[in-house]
C-alpha cells in the first residue's frame, strides 16, 4: 500500500476510535456506568482495580484500548509489515483519535458558548420589552436542585 493510502487509512481508522472513546467517557448514555466506574476507581482496594475502572472515565486512556482492538481487527500496519508496524499503527491511531476528540471538544465548547450568548441576548431583549422575565436558564437548570429550576430576572 502506498504512503498516501496508509495516511488515509490512519485518518479513517482513527474516527471510530475517537467516536467510541468520546461516547463512553463523555456522553449521557453511559453516564451511570461512568459514575459507577469513577466510584469504583476511588474505592477499590488494589491499584490494578482502581486503574481498570479509571480507564472508563478518561478518553485518552480508553482510546488506547479501543485503538488496540481496531488496529488488530483492521490489520493496519505503518512503516513495516511486522509486529512493530502494528505497534506504530496503534500509537498513531491513538494520537490521531485524540486530536479528533480535542477538536470535537473545542467545537462543542464553542457551540455551548454561542448558545449562551444567544440566550443572554434573548433575555436582554425580553427584559427591554416586558420589564421582567421568568425563564429557565439551561446552565442553571441543568445543575440546580429540583426546587430552583427557574431564574427570575428583574430590571
Amino acid at each position: 500500500m502506498s504512503d498516501g493510502n496508509l495516511i488515509i487509512w490512519l485518518l479513517i481508522v482513527s474516527l471510530p476510535v475517537a467516536c467510541v472513546s468520546w461516547t463512553v467517557t463523555h456522553e449521557e448514555i453511559f453516564a451511570e456506568l461512568r459514575e459507577w466506574c469513577a466510584r469504583q476507581s476511588a474505592r477499590a482496594r488494589t491499584l490494578a482495580a482502581r486503574k481498570f475502572f479509571y480507564v472508563f472515565t478518561c478518553e485518552y486512556c480508553f482510546s488506547h484500548y479501543v485503538a488496540a482492538v481496531v488496529v488488530a481487527v483492521s490489520g493496519l500496519r505503518l512503516v513495516t509489515h511486522e509486529w512493530t508496524g502494528m505497534v506504530l499503527a496503534w500509537l498513531s491511531v491513538v494520537w490521531v483519535a485524540n486530536v479528533y476528540m480535542s477538536l470535537f471538544g473545542r467545537l462543542r465548547l464553542d457551540i455551548k458558548h454561542e448558545r449562551l450568548e444567544v440566550k443572554a441576548d434573548e433575555v436582554e431583549l425580553e427584559r427591554k420589552t416586558n420589564g421582567s422575565l421568568s425563564v429557565v436558564a439551561p446552565s442553571v437548570a441543568d445543575h440546580a436542585p429540583a426546587g430552583r429550576r427557574s431564574l427570575t430576572v428583574d430590571p
